[in-house]
């Protein structure tokens, strides 16, 4: 009698749980549902970054960061196009997602433990491996970082550069004059102003920021990378259906890339005889409803787009006016440490 007793609530808890989760699926799939009825993805971008996020004279947006929402509006209307790019600064990006004027933040912002802990928001992977670097004129005939003391820094304000400067150069028993400026622009300005002696940002920027020079070769970015910044994709707290989304979003680009799946080959990957990409693609499992998208997100975002590697080399990489080698961003395969988790 115990024993069947035991049995019934088992069944009881089982079904409970199934309740449960159906409840909490619907309450988590809150984001995805607002993205589906305003028909378009809601995407915070920087003002102007070459390579990641920028605009042209017609208005049009390209760029590492503004490919991957057209992934993830690919993923979701089959339409990379779905996407309405929000421009913010640094002083302005957490308040737009956390007051829902954006559905996702990509925008080239370092995952901290801070932010996730005070600010309400989660950074869903590692889209860019990155660290902050120095720039400098060639003619300053410094090769080395530990020799800046002493020198007049331009940075952004309120940002992790801003404090990882301080930390070097007090780590490093070197006195520090910084110029901090709310924009980026207007800290290259004034660098180029020879207000400062040095620029400092993440060196993916400073490779940009070095080709809006008049004389860009005539400046060089110093060997030191002073930090780990981590950048990637940040959505809102509280909402694990959407987190999901966007970072599975990011993983089937990297693992499109890993298995040889582009943009142009995708459509062949749908005959593919390997179990790795027929669950990528969609053949086998149910993995799409999980986010609850359908069985091909994976390739609407692929075919959209390209996977990691083409989104790279387009915009930042070899086939960029930026040329910023691999390095850490390459695959894990390919000396890298560029890795996600497998579908399945």
């Amino acid at each position: 009698m115990l024993t069947r007793y035991r049995l019934r609530s088992g069944t009881l808890s089982l079904a409970l749980l199934a309740a449960s989760f159906v409840s909490a699926w619907s309450a988590s799939a809150q984001t995805l549902n607002a993205v589906r009825d305003r028909g378009t993805l809601n995407c915070g971008v920087s003002q102007g970054l070459l390579g990641f996020s920028s605009r042209d004279d017609k208005n049009a947006w390209s760029g590492f960061d503004v490919d991957f929402c057209r992934a993830v509006a690919a993923a979701i209307f089959d339409d990379p196009a779905k996407v309405t790019f929000v421009p913010l600064d640094t002083a302005s990006r957490f308040a737009a997602l956390q007051s829902k004027e954006i559905d996702v933040l990509s925008r080239g912002t370092t995952w901290t433990m801070s932010r996730e802990g005070s600010l309400g928001v989660m950074f869903a992977a590692v889209a860019y491996y990155d660290g902050q670097g120095f720039l400098l004129r060639r003619d300053a005939k410094i090769d080395t970082a530990l020799d800046l003391g002493g020198k007049t820094v331009c940075t952004l304000s309120g940002t992790t550069t801003e404090l990882n400067l301080a930390d070097y150069f007090r780590a490093n028993t070197m006195e520090l004059k910084i110029l901090a400026f709310p924009t980026s622009d207007e800290a290259l300005k004034a660098y180029d102003d020879r207000k400062c002696d040095v620029l400092t940002s993440d060196v993916s920027q400073l490779y940009a920021q070095r080709l809006k020079l008049s004389a860009p070769d005539s400046h060089i970015i110093l060997p030191e990378v002073i930090s780990k910044e981590p950048l990637g994709p940040a959505v809102r707290q509280g909402d694990e259906r959407w987190f999901n989304l966007i970072k599975w979003t990011l993983f089937s680009l990297i693992n499109a890339e890993e298995l040889g799946v582009k943009s142009k080959s995708v459509d062949e990957a749908l005959k593919s005889s390997d179990p790795d990409v027929r669950r990528l693609v969609g053949i086998e499992g149910e993995f799409g409803a999980q986010l609850g998208l359908t069985k091909d997100w994976a390739v609407r975002a692929v075919r959209a787009v390209g996977n990691y590697g083409e989104i790279y080399e387009r915009n930042v990489g070899a086939q960029s006016s930026l040329s910023i080698p691999r390095g850490l961003n390459a695959l894990w395969t390919r000396g890298g440490i560029q890795y996600a988790p497998p579908i399945r």
